[in-house]
């Protein structure tokens, strides 16, 4: 795809988004009002109920932060997120225009994804420089300068991983009749064993071994650890070269399906 076109279609889709104002902000603010009180009552409850100042390598303050951090960042991650669309395309005939269309569908797909990260980052930080001055010091997390540097290219990295794992199960939309379930089953799963609710520490041990060997921590908490000067740059390294490895096991997965999915598609729509 010509880059011109590809940042165009990022323009596009940016400026989609932007149009509704109201609805871009009232939507985060509520969701992240909600997070903030189950989160802090959540976590509340459980240090009190422990007894203990540090729980699997964190501190009250420690995982906290992690639950505000983790919301941000994942909105990120998250940021135009399919849903239903590819599948949606595929059910009503409407993807026939991409295929006569001198790009690659996936690229477009993915540029108007991308057209989305741009205002929720602007969004996040803002969230982020509100909340701060209000969270208390802890002693298990470092927000620091070097780690919201490194943190921007693990969120591309797992954008880019969530974006392909979302595409993967919409596709199976070329022979099922209906793959609500699959999309949501994938993404209940990515936000359990991700990262996105609470910490993989807090697995027990013989999980955490597993876990680590999956791709889905890639997606919510390794970019989150990053931020809060919780992984080093030789780990952090070696994230981001296994975030981009998974992200080539996925896209040999796609190309196949994709192929033989576009030779069954006949366009009728239902």
């Amino acid at each position: 795809m010509n880059p011109a076109l590809f940042l165009h279609l990022m323009s596009i889709e940016s400026r989609r988004l932007l149009s509704y104002r109201v609805d871009f902000w009232i939507t985060m603010i509520l969701t992240l009002i909600v997070q903030l009180v189950v989160i802090w009552a959540l976590w509340t409850a459980i240090f009190a109920e422990s007894g203990k100042d540090i729980v699997a390598g964190w501190d009250l303050q420690g995982i906290l932060a992690y639950g505000v951090f983790v919301f941000l960042t994942g909105r990120v991650v998250r940021g135009g997120d399919l849903q239903m669309a590819v599948a949606t395309e595929i059910y009503d005939g409407s993807l026939s225009r991409y295929l006569v269309y001198p790009c690659n569908y996936c690229f477009t797909k993915y540029a108007q994804q991308l057209g989305n990260i741009f205002p929720d980052i602007f969004q996040s930080v803002l969230m982020a420089l509100l909340i701060i001055p209000f969270m208390e010091s802890s002693t298990t997390v470092d927000l620091n300068l070097t780690g919201i540097l490194m943190c921007l290219p693990s969120i591309f990295c797992a954008h880019l991983l969530f974006f392909m794992m979302g595409l993967l199960p919409q596709l199976v939309a070329f022979w099922a009749d209906n793959v609500w379930s699959l999309s949501v089953m994938m993404r209940m799963v990515t936000m359990l064993i991700g990262g996105a609710t609470f910490p993989l520490s807090l697995f027990p041990d013989s999980m955490q071994s597993i876990l680590y060997m999956l791709p889905f921590r890639y997606l919510f908490e390794f970019p989150t650890l990053v931020l809060l000067g919780k992984v080093g740059f030789e780990e952090w390294i070696t994230g981001i070269v296994s975030c981009l490895i998974w992200c080539g096991f996925f896209l040999l997965l796609l190309i196949p399906v994709w192929r033989r999915g576009t030779l069954r598609y006949t366009g009728v729509g239902i």
